[in-house]
């Protein structure tokens, strides 16, 4: 089993940045594959994605723990694909986030960590223009 992990900080106050994060609706405004995301009950995830060329579907699951602002989610499938993240704060308004991925796919030339250090990035920036929007009334 092969983890990778990386971390960022953001403007943004823990409670929401996990808010954001623990909403599955979410994950198409961060991960640039994901095409469609929506809760189907308990911990079930239907999930549309485009890899590598073909557009798949299929079932995760997520399991958010708030008081603890930590989320775990997975999929099915060959690479045994799961992961974590922490949501801590930094500073007031300020927060660390901490992702790691687990698969037994072992991909060559960095390219899961690139891809994961781009996605975190990305999901920051996500999060942190949603709560501005909503302090602009948007």
């Amino acid at each position: 089993m092969t983890t990778y992990t990386h971390s960022a900080e953001a403007d943004i106050a823990p409670n929401e940045l996990f808010g954001f994060l623990a909403d599955p609706r979410n994950l198409p405004r961060y991960f640039p594959q994901m095409t469609a995301a929506e809760p189907e009950g308990g911990e079930t995830v239907h999930v549309e994605a485009e890899v590598h060329g073909h557009q798949v579907s299929g079932e995760a699951w997520v399991r958010p723990d708030e008081s603890a602002r930590r989320l775990e989610w997975g999929a099915e499938g060959p690479d045994d694909y799961h992961g974590e993240l922490k949501v801590d704060e930094v500073a007031p308004g300020r927060s660390r986030i901490t992702v790691s991925l687990h698969s037994v796919r072992e991909a060559e030339g960095g390219e899961v960590q690139k891809g994961l250090e781009q996605t975190v990035a990305a999901l920051t920036q996500a999060a942190t223009a949603d709560a501005d929007d909503a302090q602009r009334g948007g």
